[in-house]
């Protein structure tokens, strides 16, 4: 068997170093940190396994981790489709299709903060120039003081503001499809609707799995829209996990319940990508990715 190469690992040190340091150790401390009571000015107390108990014990938890799943599962899947839709019909062959492409760049560029708040504007059923118009077709959203309708907000917003991530990945997958697929397709008499589904998106799955995973771990990190829009009221009722972290950590001073919430996210995150995951692990053991 070969001998691994010393030049080779000391050439990757400086990379596993610097994951250790911004990655592993922060990580381990918050592990060590959720074991312990800890606030202002206090020192750690160790207390075992007390901050989960007392976490899964809080129904403020659970209704964060309802809304975090629901609202996370209709941002992915939405986003998604909306980007595979998207990008199958600029690789078509649309005319101007760089700028119709920077066009959807667009949202990527804008900062979170001013995104949520300009879309807070433009929805208020007051003044908002679309939620005004909403309301005269009789669609409009009270995210004001519905909650259900808030999230919905919520929704719309994330996938306007990342949508241009998910159709960068899968129009990039879709690029590298070899174009004598599509011409053997057209020979045996395929439309356009046959050819994306028994072509197209087939070849694209590996893709499409790969821009899931990194949204779902994306998505779970949820906060800017939720804070910045509703501050997760009325009544806690729009709360995410990102949102109930930060009130444990910075309106109580409750760091150990924090960092609890914060491994409880880390697990709920990988057990989502682990999923995925697997088709992948399936797919290419089987030779179909």
């Amino acid at each position: 068997m070969k001998t691994p190469d010393r030049g080779a690992f000391l050439l990757a040190a400086p990379a596993h170093l610097l994951l250790a340091l911004t990655i592993t150790i922060p990580a381990v401390y918050i592990l060590w940190l959720s074991l312990n009571d800890s606030t202002f000015g206090t020192q750690l107390t160790f207390v075992g396994l007390s901050n989960y108990f007392d976490v899964f014990a809080d129904p403020s938890f659970w209704n964060a981790a309802k809304n975090t799943f629901f609202v996370v599962n209709g941002i992915v899947y939405v986003e998604i489709l909306l980007a595979t839709l998207i990008a199958a019909v600029l690789v078509s062959g649309v005319p101007f299709r760089p700028v119709l492409i920077a066009i959807i760049l667009v949202p990527y560029a804008a900062s979170e903060v001013v995104t949520v708040l300009v879309w807070k504007s433009l929805m208020n059923p007051s003044y908002g120039m679309i939620g005004r118009t909403l309301i005269d077709l009789g669609m409009g959203l009270n995210w004001s003081v519905s909650p259900s309708d808030a999230l919905v907000l919520v929704g719309i917003i994330s996938v306007w503001q990342h949508l241009p991530f998910s159709f960068l990945l899968i129009y990039a997958g879709m690029m590298a499809i070899p174009k004598s697929l599509y011409e053997a397709a057209a020979i045996d008499g395929a439309g356009a609707i046959q050819t994306f589904f028994k072509v197209t998106l087939p070849l694209l799955v590996p893709t499409i799995l790969v821009a899931i995973i990194f949204r779902f771990v994306f998505a779970f990190r949820l906060f800017s829209e939720v804070w910045l829009l509703t501050g997760g009221g009325p009544a806690r009722m729009t709360e995410v996990l990102a949102v109930y972290l930060y009130r444990d950590a910075y309106r109580t001073g409750d760091f150990g319940a924090a960092a609890a919430t914060g491994w409880l996210m880390v697990v709920g995150t990988l057990l989502f990508a682990s999923v995925y995951l697997w088709f992948m692990h399936r797919g290419m053991r089987n030779g179909n990715v």
